[in-house]
């Protein structure tokens, strides 16, 4: 904005121009109470604690320590403080109607050696300014990490590559995944099968 004497408009005139409300100009932001600087506080040293602690449990908590807060002022400040937390969270393995369903071939199996059942799913890891998704596949009898990738994205592309970079220099016998997907796309399962391993 010009100022009034410096410019061709006045300050009514330039709001008008810019689709903007003239009290606006004059707003300034209040910031938190002492009381809520407190209360925030005492939630992210909890937080540090107990980081799966949701809204409900945090505001427990700060009544246990004498706060008479409510739900959505918990849920207000933990907002503000970019604090959420940390579980699993859904939908990382959706199925696609048009892939193949596969049988679960495990049930009453015996697991007695490596290399007889790889597994793999995918989860996520929580990063200081969002999250990467996470695949990995273990060896069922020895629970060793065999292979895993990050990335951005829940496309099917790090799961593939992770599982092909692993039949490069060996293979299972059965290849147990849930039914996202990622694992059962054709691109995907097509190099399996072609090895002779059992989806």
């Amino acid at each position: 904005m010009l100022d009034q004497k410096d410019g061709l408009f006045s300050i009514r005139q330039q709001c008008e121009l810019l689709g903007l409300n003239r009290s606006s100009l004059y707003y300034r932001p209040m910031g938190e109470s002492e009381d809520n600087l407190g209360l925030m506080r005492l939630l992210d040293e909890q937080y540090t604690r107990t980081p799966f602690y949701g809204v409900l449990k945090m505001e427990a908590y700060l009544r246990s320590l004498g706060h008479d807060v409510n739900t959505k002022r918990v849920r207000r400040l933990l907002r503000k403080m970019g604090l959420e937390a940390i579980y699993q969270k859904p939908n990382t393995s959706k199925t696609n109607p048009e892939h193949e369903v596969y049988p679960y071939l495990l049930r009453g199996l015996v697991i007695d050696r490596c290399d007889q059942v790889w597994s793999t799913d995918i989860t996520y890891v929580r990063l200081a300014s969002g999250f990467v998704y996470l695949v990995a596949v273990i060896d069922w009898y020895s629970r060793y990490v065999l292979g895993w990738a990050l990335s951005t994205t829940l496309d099917a592309d790090f799961c593939i590559e992770t599982v092909g970079s692993l039949l490069e220099h060996r293979k299972c016998e059965i290849f147990n995944t849930d039914q996202g997907s990622q694992f059962t796309s054709p691109r995907f399962t097509l190099p399996l099968l072609d090895k002779g391993i059992k989806m």
